[in-house]
Parts: structure tokens; C-alpha cells; sequence
């Protein structure tokens, strides 16, 4: 019998109500400041959001979902580009609901399929690629169901 997969990863991740939200980019792509924005654009909704971790962040996959850690030596700690790290609240674990990487360009208008998803420790998770500029308001809408009906035209 063989362990959950693990991996660790490059990343930030928040969770709002009960999804956690990865966010995946190159360095100073904005993980952290998106990270922040989540957190504070869901408050101000009325939804309870925390940091999980910052920077690098611990999956693991136990019964088809995938659990995300903060990295034990960053737990509590946010990144804030020009003044350092801050020490905030931040919640031990959540189950990934979302991926959202960050891109520096404009994403293509429509989405290939297999652009819509990604795997993370063998398990497929939906996903959004989006700039930083909107990427908080794109996860928050696509976890609260906002993009339920998804149409793909496929051309002869």
C-alpha cells in the first residue's frame, strides 16, 4: 500500500469559505499580492478567506482531493514586495477547490479545453489563468458558480 503523493510547490494559497484557491506564477507575478486581495475582496463580501501559505506551499492527495499546507518555515508569514515579510493569520490546511496562474499577458479569449484544468499529485483540479489585475475577481466568481455553463465549439 503506498502513501498519499506529495509535492512541494512554488506557489501561494488562500482559502475562501471552504476552497482553497492555489496561485501558481513566475516570481513577482503577484502570488502575494493577489493572495492579499482574495483575502481582503472576500471579507469585505462577507465571506471568511485566510492565507494557508506564501511562497512555497506543501499538496499532498488523500481520497481523490488535494490538501494544501502552508511550508512549515513560511507558516504565517506574507510576502509585501517593498517592505518585507509580514506575520498574519493563516489557517493549517485546505482542500484545493481552484488553480489560478498568473500570466504576464493577456490570456487567449477562449480557452482551449485542456486549458481548463491542470493536475496537481495526480489529481485534476479546475483551472484559470488570468493577469494579475483581475485575478482575484476571476476566482472568487468562478468559485461561487459564476461560469457553471461552459460551452466549447469545436470547428470542422
Amino acid at each position: 500500500m503506498t502513501g498519499p503523493a506529495v509535492a512541494t510547490v512554488h506557489a501561494s494559497c488562500v482559502v475562501v469559505g471552504e476552497a482553497g484557491i492555489l496561485l501558481r506564477g513566475r516570481s513577482g507575478s503577484g502570488k502575494s499580492t493577489v493572495a492579499r486581495e482574495l483575502v481582503d475582496v472576500a471579507g469585505r463580501h462577507g465571506l471568511f478567506a485566510r492565507l494557508v501559505g506564501d511562497d512555497r506551499v506543501c499538496l499532498s492527495s488523500h481520497g481523490g482531493r488535494v490538501l494544501a499546507k502552508p511550508h512549515p518555515s513560511l507558516a504565517g508569514l506574507l510576502e509585501i514586495r517593498g517592505v518585507g515579510l509580514a506575520l498574519v493569520e493563516y489557517e493549517a490546511a485546505c482542500r484545493l477547490r481552484l488553480v489560478l496562474d498568473l500570466s504576464a499577458v493577456e490570456p487567449a479569449r477562449l480557452p482551449k479545453p485542456m486549458e481548463l484544468s491542470t493536475e496537481l499529485v495526480g489529481v485534476t483540479l479546475p483551472r484559470v489563468l488570468a493577469q494579475r489585475d483581475v485575478a482575484a475577481s476571476l476566482a472568487l466568481r468562478q468559485l461561487s458558480g459564476g461560469f457553471d455553463t461552459i460551452v466549447t465549439v469545436s470547428r470542422a
